[in-house]
């Protein structure tokens, strides 16, 4: 097995960049997800509530800055430095660093509502929680419970092989209308041709190509390159997925489809959650070496 992707998102739920390598930090790839976005009251704000932030990008551009993309045009932001704290609702995070009054005002006009950035200044603070896998020391940035995400090839191809084959189906008995988007929730469907997937839209930061689908569910370790990763857990996927990463528009897969095949304790799985043992740089072309469970 071989990494065929390596992406680092700078800004949580915004869209990211594509790189052909990584450095791996106790807390996840270098660059990725220090920053997030707040509302006014310090509640933080996420493509789940708030899809135009998919429409935006954000790129690492030196060791203390980002680049934000929108079609209007792009802002530097310079990592902050001595500016007071705020409060925010990332869980066990409490307290973040706010970007200047300019990048939080081009963002606002850019999502259509008063939104905040800010940059988490010290993620060794953030603990992985204990419900998600986490054990003492493992640390975390802004990303919603691993430093990493990784996701297969050939789970993809075999989540794309059901959606094919069972477009028209009902859905699911039990499918939550809060797990989908877009209008025709729930409704049993004509078969219609569905658009392939793109692993965008599980916002991983490793992509692999695997071997058979759905293998690292059951992986305890894994060894990418020179550095070794536990996993925590299988990833259960939200309503994010079901938003087009590229037109915005919103649907009901890939939820749909996961729901008959990989639901369990309420919820839908794909990709697992990985915490680094060791740091060291992940390069695209990479081996994948994983053990088997006992």
């Amino acid at each position: 097995m071989r990494v065929t992707q390596l992406r680092v998102y700078p800004v949580k739920s915004l869209g990211g960049q594509k790189v052909s390598s990584a450095l791996v930090e106790p807390w996840g790839l270098a660059g990725d997800r220090r920053w997030g976005i707040v509302d006014e009251a310090g509640k933080k704000i996420t493509a789940r509530e708030l899809r135009a932030l998919l429409g935006l990008r954000a790129e690492v551009i030196g060791a203390d800055a980002i680049r934000i993309h929108a079609d209007s045009g792009s802002i530097v932001v310079q990592n902050p430095r001595g500016a007071a704290p705020v409060p925010v609702s990332h869980a066990r995070q409490g307290l973040a660093v706010p970007a200047e009054d300019c990048a939080s005002e081009w963002l606002s006009a850019r999502v259509g509502r008063p939104v905040r950035l800010v940059w988490q200044d010290d993620p060794t603070a953030r603990s992985v929680d204990a419900e998600h896998g986490g054990r003492p020391g493992d640390s975390l940035t802004l990303a919603d419970a691993g430093p990493l995400l990784l996701t297969s090839e050939a789970s993809l191809a075999q989540l794309q092989d059901w959606i094919d084959a069972e477009a028209g189906e009902p859905d699911p008995v039990g499918l939550d209308p809060d797990d989908v988007s877009g209008p025709g929730v729930l409704a049993t469907v004509a078969r219609r041709v569905v658009a392939p997937l793109s692993m965008l839209r599980f916002r991983p930061n490793v992509v692999i190509d695997g071997e058979e689908p759905f293998a690292e569910d059951g992986w305890p370790t894994v060894r990418i390159g020179d550095v070794e990763f536990r996993t925590t857990e299988i990833c259960d996927r939200c309503v994010m997925t079901t938003i087009d990463p590229v037109t915005l528009v919103g649907g009901k897969e890939p939820i749909r489809t996961l729901a008959r095949h990989r639901r369990w304790d309420r919820a839908t799985w794909f990709g697992t959650r990985l915490v680094p043992l060791g740091g060291g740089q992940l390069r695209v072309g990479d081996p994948v070496v994983a053990e088997t469970a006992r």
